[in-house]
């Protein structure tokens, strides 16, 4: 429900004369909205462009997918359309709408299908609606269609109906910004009926969504979710329209739910009753309190019941809400008819029925000015109040302070000298003027007690010192009694809207402090991370704020452990250790001024959320026992306390789907683990266990150059089975951090011959060469390590190398590196390819002249030379065709000389 304006009766609403003017900048969205697939949004997008189109606007077709209709291809026959871009995608080529050429050609209107269709990888935007909107800010028109399962915020629901997780989202906000959003509807009977008559799907696809997906009641459900949100946005329409042309409300097109509290015990039971009314009448509601003069006269108690009742108010899904005013009615009826509320609920008069004589209650005059406003008034339930926080206050009101009263003494001592001396000028009537600035000077200096302790002691003085007979406070003149009289009360009236005033403006400049520190503190939380530093912000401000000593305590395990505290304080005693995991456990505060464990060093509070505790806050300061915070401070810790849980809980959530990533990619290592275990490891055992059992069975009679070819087979496979398990067993290493790189400086020609000579068999139709000067630098690595790098590079260019090219190992340096290439005359790596190929697992497509491999090979070259503090790249040639692996290692500073390599 929007904030209250208190300029909005009477003149048009600055948010929404914004909002009109922002739309009168960019293009029009018109959202055709359905329910389902196949209920016709598409049909009737074309028909509404081919009406515009005869109307003379200048449309063009951006995207629409057909999927085969016959109806609606011949729609979009005599259409302009715009060509699609084709976008290279893993080797397959995709085609995407065109947002350059659409932007080219600048029509008045562009038909854009799917709404929330995911764009390919390489397109200006990951999703259409991203196109959509840069359309609109260019001035564009636009039509479109969307599915009501792809709307953000329905998505769970969606889920829940049909049993099944739609990807593709649109965030909820794209909606809002549309300007028209029309609902296609079909009955669910009808749209079976498209369904068997094979106008949605063809009719295998057809059966199975008849099956799972377009049952009678999953459509009837997504009917009602479409409708209903069709409804609240065009609520959301008429409020800004009400409020752009200044018109009281309420147009009960809609429902909308209003309920005033106060201090009274009885408004809990108030926002329960606002929140069920809601409910039945599927609307928004929020809660409001009416600040008045009179507020700043509420004692702590009555503070805190208002602060709780609004916190109700949000847990119950409404909006909280705190207003200046006057008057409570006038302000009510004020903000219901900015916000076109419809039902305002509100307490029973609680005051004596004689009191209406003097003042008619609140309720009273609500019904008077409520117009067509229907006003509830509930009787309430004074028992049926907020959970009691069960945390003891420290007294809030200073001890008894003498200073400003001998002050105030002063003042009248310095009005009565000015009095001596003007007394002599003036009339002895008009000196009661001195005597009255005394008073507003003690009002505005020290406050209202002060303040009456001055209208005393200067009404004295003045009866004693001026008015005769003087220097006895016996008035012989009726009239110096009279006006006594006056100079007391307008003294004692006029020192008291003085300090009421002084008292205000602490008050506002108090909130303004605590509001800006709040703004500071979330804008902080926002910006946060990792935990370590929303733990420290939280502590640090909870410190700085409440002046107390702060220790934050999370989960860890079955148990509840210190992760950070402020000043650093990791030591916690039995009663404290228990205090803690009482308040964690049962989501209540324990220890030193609460209601549990009182003898605990610390005050713990539950850090909480909608969902659970998520960790402890303890509290402690200098004195060694009593409460620890006023009501004020109180309130203040459960504003921080929120937050500071919003946000580890959002730092968890965000850990949850990392983990959640890394499971999911451990299930898929896993699965492609055994997928090369079964071929790779397969392959080799069946060639071995084949030539083995041949020379076993056939020995005697075979010819001997079948005997070494078969021993020569058992051979090379067993060599490769070995390269197999090598491989795993360094991924193995890599993927455990056990890799320990055993430096030294080595001349890089000698690490290439030597992984030459191991690789002769891999390249015996190949013609290897080292181009490796002389004169390159030495560099510190690990020979073993690195040798194995360029061994299964070299097996690598092998397995996709045509026989007879060339493989080449090249070497340069520079002021910095020294750079190792290892270049093929292959096919190249495909450009999708290039970013994935050192993924673990990950093979690139081949064709069936190519051996295979594990996809393990260049995982474990970027696992060795990053562990030797290198880089490797891989990319293609720009001689030939081919791909080429750069090595790049940091060049030492200073080579020993030989004789001290020695």
């Amino acid at each position: 429900m929007p904030e209250d304006n208190r300029d909005t009766v009477g003149r048009p609403s600055p948010d929404a004369l914004l909002e009109k003017a922002r739309q009168e900048t960019r293009g029009r969205l018109k959202i055709f909205l359905g329910a389902a697939p196949g209920v016709g949004k598409t049909y009737e997008m074309l028909e509404s462009g081919r009406a515009k189109m005869s109307d003379g606007v200048d449309v063009v077709i951006g995207i629409v997918e057909t999927h085969g209709r016959k109806e609606t291809q011949a729609l979009v026959n005599g259409f302009e359309v715009i060509p699609r871009v084709k976008i290279d995608y893993k080797g397959r080529p995709l085609e995407e709408m065109d947002i350059d050429a659409i932007l080219a050609r600048r029509p008045s209107l562009a038909l854009v299908d799917e709404l929330a269709h995911t764009n390919a990888e390489g397109s200006r935007h990951p999703k259409r609606y991203l196109d959509v909107k840069e359309l609109l800010d260019r001035g564009i028109d636009v039509y479109t269609t969307l599915n009501i399962q792809h709307v953000e915020s329905l998505n769970d629901v969606v889920s829940q109906i049909t049993r099944i997780r739609v990807r593709e989202t649109v965030p909820d906000s794209v909606i809002d910004m549309a300007d028209d959003v029309e609902i296609i509807d079909l009955t669910p009977d009808d749209l079976i009926k498209r369904l068997h008559d094979g106008k949605v799907y063809v009719s295998k696809t057809a059966e199975r969504a008849l099956t799972n997906y377009f049952t009678a009641g999953n459509l009837t459900a997504l009917r009602e979710l479409a409708l209903r949100k069709t409804a609240q946005r065009v609520d959301d329409q008429l409020l800004t329209h009400m409020q752009a042309h200044a018109i009281s409300g309420p147009w009960a097109a809609g429902e909308r739910v209003l309920v005033s509290i106060d201090q009274h015990p009885r408004s809990a039971s108030l926002v329960r009753y606002a929140s069920r009314m809601a409910s039945r009448l599927r609307g928004p509601w929020a809660a409001v309190y009416v600040e008045t003069n009179r507020s700043i006269n509420l004692t702590e108690t009555d503070r805190d019941t208002i602060a709780a009742t609004l916190r109700l108010a949000e847990q119950l899904g409404g909006e909280a809400l705190t207003i200046p005013g006057r008057e409570v009615s006038e302000e009510l009826v004020r903000h219901a008819a900015a916000n076109n509320v419809t039902h305002i609920v509100i307490g029973a008069p609680s005051k004596p029925t004689w009191r209406d004589w003097l003042h008619r209650s609140i309720a009273d005059d609500l019904i008077r000015t409520s117009g067509n406003i229907s006003v509830h008034v509930i009787s309430g339930n004074e028992t049926d109040g907020t959970s009691a926080r069960g945390i003891k206050a420290a007294p809030s009101s200073p001890a008894f302070n003498i200073q400003p009263y001998l002050s105030a003494t002063a003042y009248v001592a310095l009005a009565l000298a000015a009095g001596v001396v003007l007394d002599q000028v003036l009339d002895v009537r008009n000196l009661a003027l001195v005597f009255l600035m005394a008073v507003l000077t003690s009002a505005v200096i020290h406050g209202l007690r002060p303040a009456l302790y001055t209208c005393v002691l200067s009404a004295l003085s003045f009866n004693f010192f001026f008015l005769p007979p003087r220097y006895t406070l016996t008035i012989s003149d009726p009239e110096s009694v009279l006006a006594l009289f006056f100079f007391l009360g307008v003294a004692i009236i006029a020192s008291n809207l003085t300090a009421t005033v002084q008292r205000q403006a602490a008050a506002a400049r108090q909130r303004a402090r605590t509001t800006e520190d709040l703004y500071l503190f979330s804008k902080k939380l926002a910006g946060t991370g990792t935990l370590d530093d929303v733990l420290w912000a939280t502590a640090f401000q909870l410190a700085s704020m409440l002046k107390v000593r702060v220790v934050l305590l999370l989960p860890e395990g079955s148990t509840i452990a210190v992760k950070a505290g402020y000043p650093p304080d990791d030591t916690l005693d039995e009663a404290d250790i228990a205090a803690a995991r009482w308040a964690w456990e049962h989501n209540h505060a324990a220890g030193r001024g609460a209601d549990t464990l009182p003898g605990a060093k610390r005050l713990y509070v539950p850090l909480r959320t909608g969902r659970a505790a998520v960790g402890v806050i303890g509290l402690d300061n200098d004195r060694r026992d009593g409460p620890l915070l006023t009501p004020e401070q109180q309130r203040l810790l459960d504003a921080l306390a929120d937050q500071a849980a919003l946000a580890i809980e959002r730092i968890q959530l965000v850990a949850d789907v990392d983990r959640a990533k890394l499971a999911a990619e451990a299930d898929r290592l896993r699965s492609a683990l055994l997928t090369s275990i079964s071929h790779d490891l397969k392959t080799p055992l069946a060639a071995i266990l084949g030539a083995a059992g041949t020379l076993r069975d056939y020995l005697d009679s075979m010819p001997p150059e079948d005997r070494v070819d078969l021993l020569s087979t058992v051979v090379d496979e067993s060599e490769r089975l070995n390269r197999f398990i090598a491989n795993l067993l360094d991924m193995t290493k890599i993927e455990s951090g056990a890799m320990e790189p055993n430096y030294a400086l080595h001349y890089p020609g000698d690490i290439a011959g030597s992984a030459l000579r191991r690789a002769e068999k891999i390249l015996a139709h190949h013609q290897a060469a080292i181009r490796i000067p002389a004169d390159l630098p030495m560099v510190r690595v690990d020979p073993v390590l690195f040798e194995q790098v360029l061994f299964n590079l070299l097996d690598n260019a092998a397995k996709y190398a045509p026989p007879g090219s060339s493989i080449c190992i090249d070497a340069w340096a520079d002021a910095y590196s020294v750079m190792i290439q290892v270049l093929d005359e292959g096919p190249g790596i495909p450009p999708a390819d290039v970013d994935r190929v050192f993924d673990t697992f990950y093979r690139v497509r081949k064709g069936d002249q190519v051996r295979a491999g594990t996809g393990l090979g260049l995982s474990i070259c970027l696992g060795f030379v990053e562990a030797m503090g290198g880089t490797i790249t891989a990319g293609n040639r720009t001689d030939r065709s081919g791909a080429v692996f750069t090595i790049r290692l940091p060049r030492p500073n200073e080579i020993p000389k030989l004789d001290e390599l020695k």
